[in-house]
Parts: C-alpha cells; structure tokens; sequence
C-alpha cells in the first residue's frame, strides 16, 4: 500500500481521518507507524496529499491529512476485454487500474464460459476492492469505470462505435496484420479476446467498424501478460 485511500466517511471533521480494519492493520504492521509518522494518503475520486498520524489506539488510527495533489494523469484509452475467468480478472483489474486505464468494458464473446458472469468478482463490492488495490499501489485515487456487457452483438451494434469514434482502434490478436505500434500519441480503444483470441467472425466485426488488427510477435502470451505489455507499448 503506497498511498492510504481514504473515504469520505474516514472524516471525523475537515482535514482529520479515523482509520480502522484492513488499512490500520497495513498501516501498523507494514508501514509501522507511530505518532508523528507522515504517509501519502488520497481522497477517493479526489486530491491527495499527506496524513500525519496523531493517535493510535490497537484498533484504530487517526491522522490529520492535507489533501492539495492532483492525482496522475489518466491513460487516454478504453480498454474492451472478454471477460476472463475470475482468477484472472482480479489480477488484470488490479494491474490496469495501477497503469491508469479509467475505462473498461467486460464484454461476451463466443469463447467466455457462460459460468464466469455469476462469478462474485463481478459483484461491485469485489469490482471495487482490486481497483482499491490497483489505485493504492499506483498512488492515484480516480477510479476506473467498469462496465459489463453479457451480449456481444448488441454492444458492438449500440455503443461499441460511438465509444471508440475519434480514436486510434486496435483489436489484439494472436494472427494479427502487423506488430502493435509503439506510442502512437492518441487516444486508443484497445481490443482483447479470451484465452485462445477472439474467433475470426468476431474480429471481421472488429474490423469492421475500422478496428486495425494487431499483435505482438509470434509469441502467444497469457492475457494477463498480454494486457500490460501491451498497455506499455502503446503508453510508453
């Protein structure tokens, strides 16, 4: 935890948190604080600064907080990705939201197993825990949008054009046309199938609302390999 995510019910009055459960217990066993101590700490969907702690109790700590810091800038990308079996999507949620991509689209496609949507990860609560993680690690507290989309024809007929209009659009795939472009300086709209790709039918939809495809070699990666290296070719 490299920056202590507040919420706005941490408040006890302006510029004074209380903090319990979870983060006191990574506060006081990890960072070890004591009176006096100084962290970076940030208001969800808000500034962050820094809280300096004033009290500790053995189930609570209080600090006093500057909040006066913008947040990192965000990625200027929409990340559409076939829903990935639950193990997975934990971590790629946790990795996308520490690389600063604020949209992302959970979406069906031919290969998800129709078990995966009554996964609780798909809850909000669960959704909203690993972006914690993600945020908490990067130092950043904007928090990414998540929307999910169990029927792929309707997605892409209704809003898939109209969300990637002014964009640089790419489909990753293992038989992509040519290698992924290196930071091309634009906003992207990035496609990514399942383990295994998206099948051809659905990448002529792709292609089709001028998606470009593309891939990263001849070497097939995990998807969640697959996800940040590709994330840092195009941002880097």
């Amino acid at each position: 935890m490299n920056l202590i995510l507040l919420k706005e019910n941490d408040f006890t009055s302006p510029g004074r948190v209380t903090i319990r459960g979870r983060r006191f217990t990574h506060i006081q066993t990890v960072h070890r604080a004591a009176v006096g101590d100084q962290l970076t700490a940030g208001l969800i969907n808000n500034k962050m600064g820094t809280a300096t702690v004033t009290h500790l109790t053995p189930s609570s700590i209080e600090m006093d907080v500057t909040l006066d810091q913008d947040p990192p800038p965000a990625l200027d990308l929409t990340l559409v990705m076939a829903l990935p079996r639950p193990k997975m999507l934990k971590r790629i949620l946790q990795t996308v939201t520490s690389l600063g991509v604020k949209r992302i689209y959970l979406v069906n496609t031919w290969r998800v197993e129709k078990g995966f949507w009554s996964s609780p990860v798909l809850e909000q609560e669960s959704l909203e825990e690993h972006i914690t993680l993600g945020l908490e690690q990067a130092k950043d507290t904007i928090m990414p949008q998540v929307f999910l989309r169990r029927l792929f024809t309707p997605f892409v007929k209704e809003e898939l054009e109209t969300l990637s209009r002014d964009t640089l659009k790419l489909v990753a795939h293992p038989k992509g046309g040519r290698v992924c472009p290196c930071h091309p300086g634009q906003p992207i709209t990035l496609a990514m199938g399942p383990e295994g790709g998206f099948i051809d039918r659905e990448v002529e939809t792709f292609e089709r609302l001028g998606f470009e495809n593309v891939s990263l070699g001849e070497r097939i990666l995990r998807l969640e390999t697959a996800v940040p290296v590709l994330i840092s070719r195009l941002f880097t």
